[in-house]
């Protein structure tokens, strides 16, 4: 069970507010770890020297926000650290495969374009790396491996835009992106990791034209296949 940092004692004057407030910083400090369950009302109620009303009602709060989610007979669970990320998540539940290619399409080809024009030495060192690691997980079975090595790499790609925005929404949507991720068992897996070699080196040498549109040539194929047992988006 998830334990709470230390308690400052809170004032009368809008309690539900401040508790909720205090909840937030337990769950984005990591202090309340996403997947751990978080205190009882009744220890909550303690620790902060509030009534278990307030602490209900501050919870259901960040319920509402997505950092956390009740499941009956069990208790209260943290289920994201960003409210962005967890608004995300439910503002995309409803799309279609196509929707989230799409989205993926528009990401990371800007990304990959902005990356070339501002990467420095030490990025593209870095992307090299991700791109070996990526080629290299494709050899095991673990699908999570593999998609780990993949967002990693796209990642950095992001964080070679230098653009601290971009960086924080594209992190607020791994967990959106990984979900979606399984094996593609109809992709051409030489190809795909050719590409993305391609890619990094675009990168490299700074054309963001070619860059761009490596990412659509990575992308694009799997918008025409079927979802089915198996069926991902692309690494």
């Amino acid at each position: 069970m998830a334990e709470s940092g230390t308690a400052r004692p809170l004032r009368r004057e809008g309690l539900v507010g401040q508790a909720a407030a205090r909840f937030r910083e337990e769950v984005v400090s990591g202090r309340w770890p996403v997947g751990d369950k978080i205190p009882t009302e009744a220890d909550l109620a303690a620790t902060f020297g509030i009534g278990r009303n307030t602490v209900r009602e501050a919870v259901q709060s960040l319920v509402h926000a997505g950092l956390l989610r009740r499941e009956q007979g069990r208790g209260t669970y943290v289920i994201s650290s960003s409210e962005l990320s967890g608004s995300l998540e439910r503002q995309l539940a409803g799309g279609t495969r196509r929707h989230y290619l799409e989205l993926r399409l528009a990401l990371d080809s800007t990304a990959a374009s902005l990356a070339a024009q501002h990467r420095t030495d030490a990025d593209v060192e870095l992307l090299r790396r991700l791109r070996d690691r990526r080629e290299a997980a494709w050899a095991s079975d673990d699908v999570d491996l593999r998609t780990a090595a993949d967002l990693d790499l796209h990642r950095a790609i992001v964080a070679s835009t230098h653009n601290p925005l971009y960086v924080r929404l594209y992190d607020d949507m791994l967990d959106v992106f990984a979900r979606h991720m399984r094996d593609d068992e109809g992709a051409d897996e030489a190809s795909v990791h050719r590409l993305h070699d391609e890619l990094v080196e675009a990168v490299a040498a700074q054309d963001a034209g070619r860059a761009a549109a490596l990412v659509s040539a990575i992308v694009e194929p799997f918008m025409g296949r079927p979802a089915g047992p198996g069926a991902a988006a692309p690494r």
